[in-house]
């Protein structure tokens, strides 16, 4: 069977980069369940934190993740909608390629996925939610001292952004997203739990008439090192309004 992934990186996908197969234990990138390492992670967002002149722990901690997700959640997102596969995104089952300052730049699969077992939502998307976005999340709220929200609210940020940008996918069905957009609106999860991934985003009216802007639910915290401030969706109130930004930041 032909690899069937690079495909995906088209239309609102183009320019990310592709996932690549782990071919053997000779393979580049570090172990994904090293990221739940305290050490790990620490001398990570050690070196992450060079390239922000070694700002606020906190701050540093969410940049990271903004950067790791965004590579998770477009490849996650786009075989599980597009293609209805479900990829061996487990912490335990994945490498993750990093540049020199521990920044991900890309992902290293054990396989190319299989068939999904349910299409049901939220149980097809519980590979990289459970098994990796919660335990990812709790190591770097336990190392940083940033809120969990924080962490769940930046995932939640790229979810919604690549459900809605997969919509215009060459490959999409109609109603490709539909699943992952019900999962954004379900406050609770199929078992009681409250639902992290809730409403990540709003689209407010906007006074110049260009459209509804699109709006966090929570603020990302990069304002924290004073060389970044807002994003162009940040939801804070006292922030400096910024030209309006219809993708994720």
């Amino acid at each position: 069977m032909p690899y069937v992934l690079p495909q995906l990186y088209v239309g609102p996908l183009e320019g990310l980069t592709p996932a690549r197969l782990w071919h053997d234990e000779t393979t580049d990138g570090a172990m994904g369940a090293s990221l739940l390492d305290p050490f790990y992670l620490d001398e990570l967002l050690t070196r992450f934190g060079r390239r922000h002149g070694h700002g606020d722990r906190r701050a540093v901690a969410s940049l990271w993740s903004k950067w790791h997700f965004s590579s998770v959640l477009a490849t996650g997102l786009a075989a599980n909608l597009v293609l209805e596969r479900d990829l061996p995104l487990g912490l335990d089952s994945l490498r993750v390629a990093q540049d020199r300052y521990g920044q991900t730049t890309g992902l290293l699969l054990r396989h190319e996925g299989r068939p999904l077992d349910t299409r049901e939502s939220p149980r097809r998307f519980a590979t990289f939610i459970d098994g990796h976005l919660t335990p990812l999340i709790e190591a770097l709220a336990n190392l940083s001292g940033a809120s969990p929200k924080v962490f769940w609210s930046n995932a939640g940020n790229y979810f919604e952004h690549f459900a809605r940008a997969l919509a215009h996918h060459p490959l999409a069905l109609p109603e490709v997203n539909a699943p992952a957009l019900a999962l954004l609106e379900d406050a609770t999860l199929p078992d009681g739990r409250r639902n992290p991934l809730y409403r990540p985003v709003r689209y407010l009216p906007d006074g110049d008439g260009d459209g509804p802007q699109r709006v966090r639910r929570l603020c990302c915290i990069r304002y924290l090192i004073g060389e970044h401030g807002y994003c162009g969706n940040c939801p804070l109130t006292c922030r400096t309004r910024e030209p309006k930004h219809g993708a994720a930041s």
